[in-house]
């Protein structure tokens, strides 16, 4: 098996998004667009009606991820996005997933 070059571009990310977020699809359809971009981690439900995603890809991948994060979808409000760069060493995701609220 061959080194993967893109092991020095991965960077994780912290992502809080605030607003009209819960309720709406929001996480699926990060879900999905996580998965369009090759983008991993995972996102849940906060209990204060915030939704949380850690993050993990390129600096290309997550500035992509971060741009829809903040656009949401038709049907989120987004009034704030919160983002957060995790510092090595920290685990390697190898897919995107959605998780329970806390």
């Amino acid at each position: 098996m061959e080194p993967d070059d893109n092991d020095g571009m991965l960077e994780t990310r912290l992502v809080r998004v605030r607003g009209r977020v819960q309720g709406i699809g929001y996480r699926e359809a990060c879900v999905r667009r996580a998965m369009a971009l090759g983008v991993t981690g995972w996102v849940r439900n906060r209990m204060d009606g915030s939704v949380e995603a850690m993050l993990q890809g390129s600096p290309e991948q997550l500035a992509d991820m971060c741009a829809w994060l903040g656009e949401g979808m038709s049907a989120a409000l987004v009034d704030e996005l919160e983002v957060t760069e995790v510092q090595a060493p920290f685990p390697r995701f190898d897919h995107f997933e959605r998780l329970a609220t806390v």
